[in-house]
């Protein structure tokens, strides 16, 4: 491959509900051209821990199944991969290198040694070294440098956000992998994959919090003057909600995930007290009527439990909304609830917006892919085009011509599960005459999700990642 010519950089994307792969290319306008797409249900991983491998990898098969349809001629070898789940936990260090020349600018190798040395920080038993990510650096006396190459000092430090797992967490999504005749080029954070995908430099300036909300969980990402500040994952993401609604209402699982969906409401003052939602009943039950207002006051109770975390984790920091001028950036396939960004401000005092990927998208892409489901994808690809760019990895290219997806690639198929009808109560100008009612029918199915910087992290996180978790929400 000619060393100036982009690779094709693969995303994976291994959630809670849904498993996605992302395959594509920069074009000269440094825009990333979708040369394969495929999705398939997400089974073996809750809370973004792959619990049973055999179903995991029968769901990556699909999902690359899904992708070769998209473009028969494409092949995927390596992934960029991410990772998530409640055992990810992070520390802060300090790290010093005297150096041999004082005399001579300090130069990438020093960098990455001093960067190198932090893998042998003391973490628990058990834990892995997923990320170490410098914030700031210090030359001598000069402090809060973003990048000290060119600067000549006796001693150079820096410090630290290292992002650990539990080792057989990270084991088992290397060997799903694996096992998919797949090789993991890298294995990123998936609130740092998300990021990339969704926030701009000016954004990283201002100081933003990234929300991702998954599946199983939503992911955080705290950035202040330019540099990472803290991550977290929040245990709890769009699956907690449809349980939630499935044993408060007293509905099947697909049922309560087609209410969220299509009637769901992150604000409960915003549903109609009137309307009604008729669930038929089943194998010759009674239908049931639920209440759109109680659903939404179900849907509402979970949110702001995601959001009181996202407040204390922003106090841990010492970050408020004066600080974080750049506000909530919501991304993920839980973005998408309807009055999310009103909660989100009342509960947080941040300014609120949702994230797209669509800044990155070459005009080719398909339509799917704005969604914000997708953001960690892209990220990843964003990602492994930020080592592409920076050397930082070798690249093979079986596929060096370029490729037109196919856009009629068959759509993910959704199997009915109800038919419910929305009903309005609607007061007569009579008071004698009985009350009218006005209907609604509707299918309870959940609508098919439209599937869909790191060049700007280029020159403020060159080193962020060296080394050496739908439906629309679930």
């Amino acid at each position: 491959m000619n060393i100036n010519e982009s690779p094709i950089i693969v995303g994976l994307d291994i959630g809670t509900t849904k498993i996605a792969v992302i395959a594509g290319r920069k074009n000269e306008y440094g825009k990333l051209e979708i040369l394969g797409f495929g999705r398939s249900e997400s089974n073996g991983v809750q809370h973004g821990k792959v619990l049973n491998i055999d179903h995991t990898i029968k769901a990556v098969h699909q999902a690359l199944k899904n992708c070769s349809d998209s473009n028969p001629e494409l092949e995927i070898g390596e992934v960029y991969v991410g990772i998530a789940g409640h055992h990810i936990k992070s520390i802060q260090t300090r790290g010093d290198l005297v150096r041999q020349d004082p005399e001579v600018e300090i130069r990438r190798t020093e960098i990455e040694t001093l960067i190198n040395d932090q893998k042998k920080s003391f973490i628990p038993p058990g834990d892995e070294i997923i990320e170490v990510i410098p914030q700031d650096y210090r030359v001598d006396n000069i402090s809060n440098i973003k990048d000290p190459i060119g600067y000549i000092g006796v001693k150079v430090g820096a410090n630290f956000h290292i992002i650990t797992g539990d080792r057989n967490a990270i084991k088992n999504i290397k060997r799903a992998v694996d096992r998919s005749s797949l090789t993991t080029k890298d294995l990123v954070l998936q609130p740092l994959a998300s990021a990339s995908a969704v926030m701009s430099e000016q954004d990283m300036e201002a100081g933003v919090a990234i929300l991702d909300i998954g599946g199983g969980t939503s992911d955080l990402a705290i950035f202040h003057d330019g540099i990472l500040k803290h991550t977290a994952v929040i245990p709890y993401g769009g699956e907690n909600i449809t349980n939630d609604i499935k044993v408060g209402l007293g509905v099947m699982k697909t049922q309560a995930e087609a209410l969220k969906v299509q009637f769901g409401s992150a604000l409960a003052t915003e549903a109609n007290a009137n309307a009604f939602i008729t669930i038929p009943g089943l194998r010759g039950m009674p239908a049931k009527q639920i209440s759109v207002r109680n659903l939404a006051e179900i849907i509402q109770a979970r949110m702001e439990e995601i959001l009181d975390f996202v407040c204390f984790e922003l106090k841990k920091v010492g970050l408020d909304s004066r600080s974080l001028n750049g506000g909530l950036i919501i991304t993920g396939g839980g973005s998408q609830l309807k009055h999310l960004i009103q909660l989100s401000e009342y509960a947080t005092g941040l300014n609120a917006r949702i994230g797209y990927p669509n800044e990155h998208l070459a005009p080719n892409h398909l339509d799917e892919l704005k969604a914000p489901m997708y953001s960690t994808c892209i990220g990843l690809m964003l990602k492994g085009f930020n080592d592409f760019d920076n050397q930082v990895k070798r690249y093979y290219d079986a596929n060096p011509q370029k490729f037109e997806l196919n856009k009629k690639q068959k759509e993910v198929k959704v199997e009915e599960v109800s038919v419910a009808e929305v009903v309005v109560p609607v007061e007569s100008a009579d008071k004698e005459k009985e009350q009218k009612q006005k209907k609604v029918k509707v299918k309870a199915v959940p609508e098919i999700p439209k599937e869909p910087f790191w060049d700007k992290f280029k020159g403020r996180l060159i080193d962020l990642f060296k080394e050496e978790d739908d439906h629309v929400i679930k």
